[in-house]
């Protein structure tokens, strides 16, 4: 277990939310399932208070907090994707079901949670020492909803 890890807020439906997420990513489960011991905000006695599990190996909490609340910008989850196929099927399964598309890689899912899909080459092309480079790559990003990472290599090359 991590020493500091996130908690997701949901109303009722956080089993349902984590069971989502850790379909997404490889080394992901459920660690433990609290029920509640006598009736809260979240829900009966019986129900499902707190859910632990991890996402590609990084801890992570959900709370029925029993209260509808809206995730903001100021917390977002990124994702270090490989290459194309894997932002493309991530993409399509946070948009799957009520998600939906913001810009330059960021999209929420249908629970709301803000998540960046970036392909690995993006940092180094941002952080590249040719000022014009990086430029074109920012520019090319700005542009884009779902990341297009032959379309960043085209801008990076000049092409």
């Amino acid at each position: 277990m991590d020493k500091v890890r996130p908690c997701l807020w949901f109303e009722t439906e956080a089993e349902e939310a984590v069971n989502y997420y850790v379909s997404l990513l490889p080394d992901s489960k459920i660690e433990h399932v609290q029920k509640n011991v006598t009736e809260t905000p979240g829900g009966p006695e019986g129900s499902v208070l707190v859910v632990e599990f991890s996402l590609a190996g990084r801890s992570f909490m959900a709370l029925n907090g029993g209260i509808k609340r809206e995730y903001n910008d100021c917390v977002s989850f990124s994702i270090d994707c490989e290459g194309q196929a894997e932002v493309d099927r991530l993409w399509s399964k946070l948009l799957a079901d009520g998600g939906r598309e913001v810009a330059c890689g960021w999209i929420r899912d249908r629970f709301g949670v803000p998540w960046q899909i970036i392909p690995r080459d993006l940092p180094r092309m941002l952080a590249d020492k040719d000022v014009e480079r990086a430029k074109r790559v920012l520019t090319a990003m700005m542009s884009m909803v779902k990341i297009d990472v032959e379309q960043l290599r085209r801008a990076y090359d000049g092409d």
